[in-house]
């Protein structure tokens, strides 16, 4: 179990770094680091300084959590997540998440690179997620429920809260440019997918896919914080696309996308912070 007792060691050396109560927990996807160079006031702990807090092994996660403010906005930041198929367990997602709740965040955003299912959504686009399939079978809350934190069973038919995506809608309008809405599917990786698995996803209803953030996203739910999930697409899908798909293209068109990514959370935070 991952009680707030389990938690505690951890904030008390964070409280040794920076006196900061962020307001907003981010979490950055492959790729999407630059995101993190936009906090102000920034103090940087890399996890393995925090008791109990799982260090990542893939390239583009530097493994930092990071606090500081975005236009006022009191963030903390998750530099580099962590995946069912680096062999961590259940315990270490609820660790991530729930360490932003402790810490007095109300709403996450989550930030990943995936790829795209849809022919007319390219790589360097950007996808706000308005619900996903989970077809890693698994679920990060198996085993005893910690009832300090949530419920036993708890809904799922609201999971991507509608007010901040509006907000995310309204700020890409205004910078003048296209923001897309679909079902994210997650799978657990770590090879990529056969055009033929691809054809039964879409088929499924999944209009991106990648293999990370929806156990982070059951444990936020649970936890009660505001989810919200934006997809930079890095790829078109294995039976759209000519070439093989490696982990490479993916960082690449994660960083050529960051920009894009930058610029419309920062354009957010600043205009509609408060909704946070």
């Amino acid at each position: 179990m991952v009680t707030i007792n389990l938690i505690q060691p951890i904030i008390e050396i964070i409280k040794q770094h920076t006196d900061i109560k962020p307001k907003l927990g981010i979490i950055l996807g492959s790729g999407l680091g630059p995101l993190a160079d936009e906090i102000s006031n920034a103090v940087s702990i890399p996890y393995q300084d925090l008791p109990g807090m799982p260090i990542t092994s893939v390239p583009g996660h530097a493994g930092e959590l990071i606090l500081g403010t975005i236009h006022d906005i009191p963030v903390a930041c998750l530099k580099g997540r962590i995946h069912y198929y680096e062999g961590f367990t259940d315990q270490r997602f609820k660790i991530l998440i729930r360490l932003l709740k402790v810490l007095g965040c109300s709403s996450i955003l989550l930030t990943n690179s995936s790829g795209s299912l849809r022919k007319e959504i390219g790589p360097g686009e950007l996808v706000l997620i308005n619900d996903h399939i989970n077809f890693q079978f698994r679920n990060p809350l198996i085993g005893p429920n910690d009832e300090e934190f949530g419920p036993r069973f708890f809904p799922m038919d609201k999971v991507y809260d509608k007010e901040l995506r509006n907000k995310f809608y309204l700020t890409a309008e205004n910078l003048g440019f296209k923001i897309h809405e679909g079902v994210y599917i997650s799978v657990l990786g770590p090879s990529f997918d056969t055009p033929a698995e691809i054809r039964a996803f879409r088929l499924l209803g999944a209009d991106v896919i990648g293999m990370s953030t929806i156990p982070e996203v059951i444990v936020a739910i649970h936890c009660g914080l505001r989810v919200c999930l934006i997809s930079t697409i890095t790829n078109l899908s294995a039976d759209l696309n000519e070439e093989s798909i490696t982990h490479d293209i993916t960082l690449t068109q994660g960083r050529l996308a960051s920009g894009k990514l930058c610029l419309l959370v920062k354009t957010c935070l600043e205009k509609y912070g408060e909704v946070f």
